[in-house]
């Protein structure tokens, strides 16, 4: 193309052909070759090759100033996306003498400076609808989450739950184990800091339930829920995305809570975690709220069930119905003529045995670790072993 304009060029420089007659010759306009004779009279023959189209200026681009101040706030809050970092922008006023970028220009100073992987966004499926309820301590979602590494070696897990209106963290206990007892222990302090949620919903677990045991029986958690006049609500077997909120609760636990990080006991592990749910609750924008806090709109509840409505129980083993036995070496007891076998396990612990009509009951502390059905026959025993006697 440049040795084509040349040719065009030297046409009316070097024959002398008029600047029309080279133009009809060529096959361009008079002010295209008028346009090559002055670029060749610029620049020669280096200025009839084409140059960038890349304009000189570009007014939307990000200034450099901000840029850095992006990268800055990536680079210290290694969790935050593009929309929380404009925000955060907006927010404290980070943005020196120039307009807030938006959300999309943010993303690509990031892609740029290759601090994320710019991929399509996902769609949502359509069969996941939104749900949320319309007031605070109308709904409380509960689980619980593991992963929380202690310096002995151990892992400690959490029983949270958050409110489903507001996101508001209602509670965030650890416990060395998943035990009926810890985990209605972490229930009773949300109950006496918050009162009493109108419905509590959970997953099928056996901590929290026991309507699907063979036969079903009530759990400690599902009693404290009753006498206190909390609706326990399950979800479907199979269905996580009911308790969709506590999930997503989990997913920034753990990125900016930062699980994995080892911890030299329960109780510095217990002090970090509610410094973080404090600034979680308090400080943090919430993405669903419009930027808000949870706390900011976990407030506007009226007038929440005061704690001292809430009644912790325990199970109460005073009369007949209960006797106490020990475990032997091969994890069986004996019980109104029955054998009942806890596994070694519990070799050498005292449990308590409620003894129904139908049921037999078996507790180790607060927990309850084996329901079974009655399937002896005492009475008749003793009855054919009197007749036996009064033959003889």
């Amino acid at each position: 193309m440049a040795e084509q304009r040349y040719q065009a060029v030297l046409a009316v420089i070097a024959d002398g052909l008029s600047v029309t007659q080279a133009a009809e010759k060529t096959g361009v306009s008079r002010q295209t070759l008028h346009s090559w004779l002055a670029r060749y009279e610029v620049g020669g023959l280096e200025g009839l090759v084409d140059g960038s189209r890349r304009p000189r200026s570009c007014p939307h681009q990000m200034p450099a100033a901000v840029e850095a101040v992006v990268l800055e706030l990536r680079r210290v809050h290694r969790y935050w996306g593009p929309r929380r970092i404009r925000h955060e922008l907006q927010r404290r006023g980070r943005v020196p003498g120039a307009m807030v970028p938006s959300e999309s220009a943010v993303y690509r100073c990031l892609v740029r400076a290759g601090l994320i992987e710019p991929r399509a966004r996902a769609r949502r499926s359509e069969r996941f609808k939104r749900w949320e309820r319309a007031v605070p301590m109308e709904l409380w979602q509960l689980d619980v989450v593991g992963g929380f590494l202690l310096a002995d070696g151990s892992h400690a897990k959490a029983l949270t739950g958050i409110d489903d209106h507001s996101r508001f963290c209602v509670s965030a206990r650890l416990m060395p184990r998943e035990r009926t007892r810890a985990v209605c222990d972490g229930l009773a302090l949300a109950l006496r800091a918050h009162g009493c949620p109108q419905q509590l919903l959970t997953d099928n677990g056996r901590v929290f339930t026991g309507r699907f045991n063979h036969p079903p029986v009530e759990v400690l958690f599902d009693r404290i829920c009753r006498e206190n006049g909390i609706e326990h609500l399950l979800t479907a077997p199979r269905s996580p995305t009911t308790t969709g909120k506590i999930e997503r609760f989990h997913r920034t636990l753990r990125a900016e809570f930062d699980t994995r990080r080892v911890f030299s006991s329960l109780r510095a592990a217990q002090q970090a975690l509610d410094e973080w749910v404090h600034h979680y609750n308090t400080e943090r924008p919430h993405q669903s709220l419009a930027g808000a806090t949870p706390a900011e709109r976990f407030a506007t509840a009226i007038d929440p069930a005061p704690a001292a409505t809430f009644s912790a129980l325990t199970v109460d083993r005073r009369g007949e119905a209960w006797v106490s036995r020990r475990v032997a070496v091969n994890g069986v007891i004996s019980v109104s003529w029955q054998q009942i076998c806890l596994g070694v396990s519990h070799a050498g612990h005292s449990v308590d045995v409620h003894v129904g009509d139908q049921l037999l009951q078996i507790w180790s502390g607060d927990e309850l670790i084996k329901t079974v059905t009655r399937t002896s026959r005492g009475e008749v025993r003793k009855k054919n072993a009197s007749v036996h006697t009064a033959r003889s």
